[in-house]
């Protein structure tokens, strides 16, 4: 079935690059470069694949997908390991196809994946990698998607979010003096397909996390949340229109420390086919006072009683041009 599916692909080398804002360290992007090479289509006749069963050797390679071009391994915890990156590719290439194929090794038979050693799709020991599976396995299916959008357009949504949000908030729970942690993800908007607009507020590609209830997260937890809706506009125009982002503010009820570990805050998620890019995310501290100050992707604040954090997720690509 995969091979069937490969077989549709036009033959070529399509290459593609994307970034992440920085590494939470350095101040600079990150780079993921891949080039997908596919080979021209063949088909494996009677007496061919019974003298490869014989001998037990693999059918031709149809696809190499190559990350050479990709960032060193940074010091930031955004490394993947080669397992990710394997990963990821499996499910791009998984949802391509039409059928709905159970999750088996077979599938990556025809494709092989290179991803040099020490850079940030395939990091080595000691690098910190924590956010390569939550973070960077985003960006590695954005380019992957990208690339292939050049063989077959009309098949590839827009960049989706791109992000997790991954949102920790953690001290002392005055109700019970307690220590507390509450860790969580934020959903964004998907990027807009040939056929239709994107989803909005919802979880896209390397994540499965589920919705928080307001009055869940509030009976267990000492914050009270204050606000919990799309983000209108943040979607990419288009002939079809991302899906919007969500904001989530809120507020802590006692001293915590609040982490965040996000992406696409520097630039949005990209459009396609002429489509405008989503808007990128942020992320705002209000104060006691009423003051308010952005914070970065990647960082962890102390706030005091009664102050607020407010996530404004990204919002999906759109595709097409706008005949408005």
């Amino acid at each position: 079935m995969m091979r069937a599916f490969l077989r549709t692909i036009p033959p070529g080398r399509y290459y593609a690059e994307d970034f992440l804002d920085d590494d939470g360290v350095e101040d600079k992007p990150v780079r993921i470069a891949v080039t997908i090479h596919v080979a021209p289509s063949f088909r494996v006749k009677t007496r061919l694949a019974a003298s490869l069963a014989a001998s037990r050797k693999k059918p031709p390679t149809q696809i190499t997908i190559d990350f050479t071009g990709s960032d060193p391994q940074v010091q930031g915890a955004i490394n993947a390991v080669e397992a990710i990156t394997y990963s990821a590719c499996f499910y791009v290439f998984r949802c391509l196809l039409r059928e709905d194929v159970p999750a088996t090794s077979g599938l990556m038979r025809p494709i092989r994946v290179i991803a040099p050693s020490g850079t940030v799709v395939n990091a080595k020991p000691p690098s910190a990698v924590a956010g390569g599976n939550v973070e960077t396995s985003q960006r590695i299916v954005d380019v992957l998607l990208k690339a292939l959008a050049q063989a077959i357009p009309d098949r590839i949504p827009a960049a989706a979010a791109g992000t997790m949000n991954n949102l920790t908030i953690g001290g002392l729970d005055p109700r019970t003096g307690d220590p507390f942690a509450y860790y969580e993800t934020i959903a964004g908007g998907m990027g807009a397909r040939s056929t239709k607009e994107g989803v909005s507020g919802v979880h896209t590609h390397m994540t499965n996390s589920l919705n928080t209830p307001a009055e869940a997260l509030e009976y267990a937890y000492p914050v009270r949340l204050r606000q919990y809706s799309f983000r209108p506009k943040s979607g990419g125009a288009g002939l079809h229109a991302g899906g919007d982002g969500i904001v989530r503010e809120i507020e802590v009820l006692t001293e915590a420390q609040v982490t965040l570990l996000a992406d696409r805050r520097s630039r949005g998620p990209y459009g396609l086919a002429g489509g405008a890019d989503g808007a990128p995310g942020r992320t705002l501290i209000i104060r006691r006072d009423g003051s308010t100050e952005e914070i970065p992707g990647k960082t962890s604040v102390r706030l005091r009683s009664g102050e607020r954090v407010r996530i404004e997720s990204p919002g999906g690509g759109g595709w097409g041009r706008s005949n408005r």
